[in-house]
């Protein structure tokens, strides 16, 4: 695997200096991420080994998401005691009203091309969008981490996936990542290192490969890699940060190889109960729907509210449906708000706030009832992921959901544009 993204990065956090897939390493690590709910357990963990001073407060970030705000007493309580914790120990802290981690984190550059990053959240993954080796794990894990600045691992085996050609409106990142899990299966990449490049990369901004390295848990992998290239630089500048170029090496050695030509990609829904259940929305369009969900760690960006706008403009929301729109984070939300996105969205009859997962996860804020149908932007779509157990959940792009939302049943959004 020399030469790759996972090589050229945990290479440089181990003491021997080299790795080799299949190895068992110890890592030090950049920076530990975890949220209102995970965040309980992590602290738990410390409590019970005796130690809750965390090796350097100023490597560790929490964000508050998931229940926020907090819909029930025991959330409330869950909160309290993280809350309590990050503020006695000083660490990195952003109460209610701030928005996803998984946000937060890119938002602010809290998160660096090059870095280890350690999560209590299945989808710390998105971090590989700017070039960081960011891996979700168990509150065990996750607490050593804190605790100690390190984490031992398996190196994981790398995927080379060589993208080509340009998206076209109204086809995303979104299409891509299900097209990948419809071709391969859920899991097809389990403890891969699936590392994005090819002629395409340099075309899509930091909100695409968010997306793309948010679904990668969906294909199993440890990790979802871009370069930091041109597009991150001048990101983080945009920030007020410099950061290094980060690419694998031209001769970098894969085990495997992937090829998508984005050009010919086309919208695609994922139909419940499997995220792997992909088809055209061609096929299943004129399904009845009762909720649109616009939001998530995956599709909650200022790219994707300006995708619905663009859909939702000048029109109305099927009175029989109801429909979210989730900002990931308030800096999100607040520009949205000056460009006029809010306004168009609000206008066509959406609901529409910022910064918390709710409905992704079945939590708050539009949890599904008995047999109703959602389309959703998130990632998930198992049964009783999103409320109700008979409830049913496709997964779409935020085109295809506004075009939804307009119609009262799964559309094709080509026909708005």
């Amino acid at each position: 695997m020399r030469g790759t993204l996972t090589e050229l990065i945990l290479s440089k956090h181990v003491k021997e200096g080299r790795v080799e897939p299949g190895e068992v390493i110890t890592a030090r690590v950049d920076r530990v991420i975890f949220h209102d709910l995970t965040g309980y357990h992590v602290i738990e963990v410390m409590e019970k080994a005796g130690k809750t001073e965390p090796w350097d407060p100023s490597k560790i970030v929490v964000a508050f998401d998931h229940l926020v705000p907090a819909p029930t007493v025991r959330a409330a309580e869950v909160q309290k005691k993280t809350r309590e914790w990050a503020l006695k120990h000083g660490v990195i802290f952003r109460d209610v009203g701030h928005g996803i981690l998984h946000q937060v984190v890119v938002d602010e550059g809290l998160v660096e091309p090059g870095q280890v990053v350690i999560g209590a959240d299945s989808h710390t993954n998105t971090a590989g969008a700017v070039g960081a080796f960011a891996t979700g794990m168990g509150a065990s894990d996750v607490a050593y981490a804190a605790l100690f600045g390190e984490v031992w691992m398996r190196v994981p085996e790398p995927i080379r996936v060589e993208l080509k050609g340009s998206l076209k409106p109204p086809v995303t990142t979104k299409d891509l990542v299900l097209k990948m899990l419809g071709d391969h299966g859920a899991g097809f990449a389990n403890y891969k290192a699936l590392e994005f490049v090819g002629e395409a990369v340099k075309t899509l901004s930091i909100e695409d490969r968010m997306t793309v390295a948010n679904m990668t848990t969906e294909m199993g992998a440890k990790v979802g890699l871009f370069p930091s290239d041109e597009v991150t630089i001048d990101y983080y500048q945009s920030l007020g940060k410099s950061v290094k170029r980060l690419e694998p090496a031209p001769n970098a050695e894969y085990t495997d190889t992937l090829e998508y030509d984005l050009s010919s990609l086309e919208p695609m829904v994922a139909v419940p109960p499997r995220v792997d259940n992909v088809k055209p929305v061609t096929e299943v369009e004129g399904v009845e729907v009762d909720q649109v969900f616009i939001g998530s760690c995956t599709n909650g960006r200022l790219s994707d509210l300006e995708a619905a706008a663009r859909i939702l403009k000048g029109r109305k929301v099927h009175p029989r449906v109801r429909c979210i729109v989730i900002a990931a984070s308030r800096k999100i939300y607040e520009e949205a708000l000056k460009r006029g996105i809010v306004e168009v969205l609000t206008e066509a009859g959406c609901l529409v706030t910022w910064g918390t997962c709710g409905p992704c996860i079945g939590g708050h804020y539009g949890v599904l009832g008995p047999d109703e149908v959602g389309v959703f932007t998130s990632n998930r779509n198992f049964r009783g992921r999103t409320g109700h157990p008979t409830a049913k959940t496709y997964l779409a792009s935020p085109y295809v959901a506004a075009a939804s939302a307009i119609e009262g049943k799964i559309a094709d959004p080509r026909r708005y544009l």
